[in-house]
This record gives C-alpha cells, structure tokens and sequence, in this order.
C-alpha cells in the first residue's frame, strides 16, 4: 500500500484520531503506520479498504473524495473505535487541501441569535434629559447661584476604523500554537517528529483556519507532508524544502504576533483562491517544455502570452513519467474546441473567450471556456518581442522574486528569463558540462540542462550547441539562483535563424549549425565575483543539517570557532554571530540544585534556528541579484 492509494484524510480527522489514543497506543502508532503500508488495499467506489490481517478490515469512506469526519473510518478489530489501527491509517494517508476558510466566530459562539426579539421601533419616545439643571440632589433644592461653567478642552478620540488592524486573541493563540508545534519539529528532527508530533501540526492548523490565517496553516502542512515524504524515503524529498516550509512556518507564526496594517494582512495570506474569470483573451505562443517528476509524474507545459505580456500556461500531467510527457507533447490541449497540440500551440496562438486564470498563470478548462486556433508571432515580432526588450538585471531581479524561499503567495510573475546572448562554448564543472554564453551587458550565463533525463533532448541538444561559439541565440531559460548568473536552458531560436526549438523535444542536427565541423570549444574557467566562493554555505550547512537530526545533535558538533573566524573574514560578521548562537543554543542545558538536566530552551532554539535560515537566505538572494548586475570588470 501507498500513500497514494489512500484517500486524503481531513487534518482535523487525523488529529483527533490521534488525540483520542491512550499513550501506551501512541508509542505504538509510528510502527502500525510502517505495518499498514505492508498491506493489501481495495478500493470500491468511494470506499478504501485495507487488509490489516487475515480476519481484519480496515474502511475509509471518502465521499467526494475526501475522509471528512473521525467516524468515516472504521476498524473490525476487538479493541475499535479505541484501536491504533484507525489513527495509523488517517496518518498514513495524504493530508486533504483545506477547505475555503469558514467565518471566524470564535468571538461568538456563546452570543444568543437575536433575530427574533419583538420590534420595538414603535415603542414611545423617551423625554430628552440632556438638560437637568432643575432636578434635585439627595431631596435638596438647587441653589439660585449656578455653579461656575467650565468648558473642557476637547480630547481627540481615535476613530477605531482608522487604526491599524492588529491579530485578535484568538489569532494570536493560534499562532503561539503553531510556534510551539514547528519549534518541537526543530527539537526532534526528522527522525524523531513521528505521527504524534505531525498530529500536533495538524491540529494547529486546523485551527490556524479556523481563525482565518490560512498562510500559517497551509504551511504547516507544507512541513507535515515533507516529515511524511522524509520518513518514507521518497526519491522526490529534499532537505532544502523542509528548511523552506519549516522556516516559513515559524516566520509567518512570528509575524501574525507582531504585525498590523497591510503586513498583518500579507502575512495572514489568503485562501488558496480557484480559477478567476479572465474575460477574453488573445494568446501567442512560446514554447513548450516537458514535465518530469520525481514522484512519477509527466506531462507538457505549453507557455503563451498575452497581448500586455502577461505569462500564463497550459498543462497536462499526470502519473507516467517521460514516456507520457513525450507522448502529451502531440496530444490536443484541453481548452475549449482547440485542436492544437502543445508543440503546435508553442508555435501558434489561441483565441480565448470566457478564460479562467489561477493566479499562478495556468488557463482553466472550465465548460464555459471557448477557445479557438488563431495565428502566432515569431519572437522577434510584437507582442512577443518586447518580452527580450528588459535588461537582463531587472528580469534576473523579478525572477528571483519569484523563486524566493520566502516570496510571497500572492507576489505572483515568473521564473523565465528572455535573453539573447552568444555562445562562448562548453565549461566543465563539478557537477558536469555546461554551456557559456554572454548576454547583454557582457555578463557570462551559465546554461545549464533543465533535465538530464536520457529520453529527453535536453542534453544532446545541449551539447551540439556547444560545437557552435560565436552563434547568436534568441534564448528562454528558467532562474536558477546561484552565485553566479545561470539558467536552465528551455527554448532557443534556431541557429539558422528559422523557426523556435523546444529543447526538451525537438532534436537539432549538425545540419543545424552554422559550422558543423567545428569542435567542441571547452571554455577555460571563468573569473566570477567574491561572492561566489563566499563561506556562507558554513551557515546554510548547520541550518540544514538541524533538520534530520535536531537541535541535540547539532550540539554535539562541537567548536565553531574557525568556521565562525572564516566567516568574518570574508566581511559577514552577522553570519558568524548567528552559526555561534545557534550552536550555543543547541548545546545549552541547565540544570536545577540537584544537578538534574531542565527541559532545552526549544523556543529560543527556534528563534535563533529562524533567523539563521532567513539571513542565509536574504544574503544568497541578494549575492545572485548582483551577480546579475553588471560591472565594468566582468
């Protein structure tokens, strides 16, 4: 059985199954999750049902596809509903997409519903008492003398609406309940962060959604599925994303604390929002790439643009790897009545009417979508032309925003740069080959393969372009932030000037090329900026390897003194500051008169962990932003 066999489960449900357990159960629960996944399944209509032994059954019942309440999952065993068997389950299935937010009424449930007190409009008007000059005080008459009148100065009273919003209590608690469950996370590492500790998560942002923080909440089951996908040893987990969602996860928890106006309202985020109507739409096509991933998936992405510039996309993926992504390639795009294929539609236009756009770009396919097959542009055409008319630095500095760890959800742009550049030829890396260009500006590019994968054309495409130096090429490429300047290579005019390729499908031949007897030039190493051999990665290495382990073993690594000298060096006194506090802080433990250990300091952990992983990050971004930039010496 897999994960993907079974069907998403509710965070809530599998909080509260966890919850529910006794501990005696709960110390058990990780090895009846490895066991379940050992076990037969069968699904009948919207029923899963899992094997647990010869006589036992297991059922998950997900109507519309999602396991919504605790009672939707039932065990045959002796000991059910109390069973380990039921928790197991919900945890070993995938987490279910939250719903829309409901309406936060947290503040209101203990407020009667008054709709349906008597109207009492009609009722007489009280005499107007404003002036009560004449009245009497403890039966004494007023005196004829009035007592002086003082006019007071006016206060100035804050109208409330014009204040800044700041986080209700609720929200804040909500936030204080994330924070406690990311630092526990960081306390026990990987190894360590189990169905119990994911149970915790879960519940904190069940509730984070509940009071209306669904950036808070959707990454903290960001980090619960990567525990998950870490723990199962998934080919597709990487340890940079957990550092990512972790460090999300706390900074956002952090910040809905301490932030009010437009900031509280950023970091609160948003409900991960549908498709929105577009109106009508006059589409160019670009190009289209394969998409391959680690988990087995495949398919193509079609990219076009509209008339203002505007990036959107067309997809099909879906489990089959690179024999479905070659195979989609010529398959008809699902939008509207176009009978385009999406190596037809890179080339070509569409005419959308009733377009539905998400807010990452990809075109919805909705019924009241109607498309039609129209006339493209070349690139060196309007309106496609003026995608290569911004300098290189500024589309590397919108990039960047949009691969940011950090960026924000709702930022939206794109990852792709448009550049034209010439070939200087092939330079041998650590990792491999990779293509040397110059773009404008003088800066040197590295072009490297967006997929190594053999089916795919990437590679060979690749290296045929390195036997032509001196070529000029209109280029499309994917930001990958680095030190240095560099791109996945995606999509190329062609050498002879006639036409697009799609490098991960079309194959070029030596006919192509302007010389093809012309040897491969292996370009010698090219000098690159300080940045590039910066030891901040000494930094970035400890934050990370806090990850699979925990805070403890992070303090057993010992003294950091020539690594923290080393860094100062290299004129990063803060990055120093940091990897010393955050090994002092994992190393740290007190002890009481009695010489007994005290339970660590997890939040201050965390807190210095956090702002060793957002320094590191912000000053990698900021070395890749000016390496974009060029200079006189480049």
């Amino acid at each position: 059985m897999t994960a993907a066999q079974l069907p998403p489960v509710a965070p809530e449900v599998t909080a509260t199954l966890v919850e529910d357990l006794s501990p005696r159960l709960r110390k058990r629960l990780d090895a009846a999750v490895t066991k379940l996944g050992a076990r037969p399944t069968h699904r009948d209509g919207d029923t899963v049902t899992i094997a647990v032994d010869d006589e036992t059954e297991l059922r998950l019942h997900a109507p519309g596809g999602v396991v919504a309440t605790a009672d939707a999952i039932s065990c045959g065993c002796l000991l059910a509903p109390a069973c380990v068997h039921r928790a197991a389950a919900a945890c070993a299935a995938p987490t279910a997409d939250p719903s829309p937010e409901p309406a936060d009424r947290s503040d209101r449930s203990d407020r009667p519903d008054r709709s349906d007190r008597p109207d009492r409009s009609d009722r007489p008007e009280r005499p107007d008492r404003s002036d009560r000059s004449d009245r009497t005080v403890h039966g004494l008459a007023p005196t004829t003398d009035p007592a002086p009148t003082f006019t007071p100065t006016p206060t100035l009273t804050p109208d409330p609406a014009a204040l800044p919003e700041v986080a209700s209590p609720a929200q804040r608690a909500a936030a204080e309940a994330l924070w406690s469950a990311g630092a526990a996370v960081l306390e026990a590492g990987v190894d360590g962060a189990g169905a119990v500790t994911q149970a915790v998560l879960l519940r904190a942002a069940h509730t984070a959604r509940l009071r209306q923080l669904p950036r808070a909440a959707g990454a903290a089951l960001s980090v619960v599925t990567l525990l998950r996908a870490a723990r199962a040893g998934d080919p597709s987990y990487r340890t940079a994303d957990l550092v990512t969602a972790l460090a999300e996860l706390l900074g956002t928890a952090h910040r809905v604390r301490t932030a009010s106006g437009a900031e509280l309202a950023a970091v609160k985020g948003r409900a991960r929002r549908p498709y929105s109507p577009d109106g009508s739409l006059r589409l160019y096509g670009l190009f289209t790439e394969p998409v391959v991933t680690d988990s087995g998936h495949g398919g193509a992405r079609t990219w076009v643009a509209g008339s203002d510039g505007r990036l959107c996309t067309v997809g099909d993926v879906a489990p089959g790897g690179v024999g479905r992504a070659l195979g989609v390639a010529d398959r008809a795009v699902r939008l509207g009545d176009s009978a385009l294929t999406h190596r037809e539609l890179g080339r070509a236009g569409l005419a959308v009417s009733g377009a539905t756009v998400s807010p990452d770009g990809r075109l919805g396919a909705g019924k009241g979508v109607k498309a039609v097959s129209a006339g493209g542009a070349a690139w060196t055409d309007p309106p496609l032309a003026a995608l290569w008319e911004t300098p290189p630095s500024e589309q590397a500095a919108r990039a960047l925003r949009s691969t940011s760890r950090y960026a924000d959800p709702e930022g939206g742009g794109s990852d792709l740069l448009f550049l034209d550049v010439e070939i200087l030829g092939a330079v041998r890396e650590s990792g491999g080959t990779c293509l040397l260009a110059l773009c404008e500006g003088g800066t040197a590019v590295r072009l490297t393969v967006a997929d190594d994968d053999p089916g795919l054309a990437h590679r060979d495409n690749l290296t045929l372009l390195a036997a032509a130096p001196g070529t000029r090429l209109r280029i499309i490429g994917r930001m990958v932030p680095a030190l240095h300047p560099r791109l996945a290579l995606l999509a190329c005019s062609h050498p002879t000037g006639q036409g697009t390729i799609d490098l991960g499908f079309d194959r070029l031949r030596r006919a192509d090329l302007p010389d093809p007897a012309a040897p491969v030039h292996l370009a010698p190493s090219q000098p690159e900026s300080s940045g590039a051999y910066s030891p901040l990665y000494l930094l970035e290495r400890r934050v990370e390897q806090t990850v699979p382990a925990g805070r403890a073993a992070l303090g057993m690594l010992g003294d950091v003194t020539a690594e923290t000298r080393r860094i100062r060096r290299a004129g990063l006194p803060t990055a120093a500051g940091l990897l010393a506090a955050l090994c002092a802080s994992a190393a740290r433990r007190e002890r009481d008169l009695f010489g007994r250990l005290l339970p660590a300091d997890t939040d201050g952990f965390a807190t210095y962990w956090l702002s060793a992983a957002r320094y590191s990050a912000a000053v990698a971004e900021s070395l890749c932003t000016a390496a974009w930039n060029p200079t006189p010496d480049r």
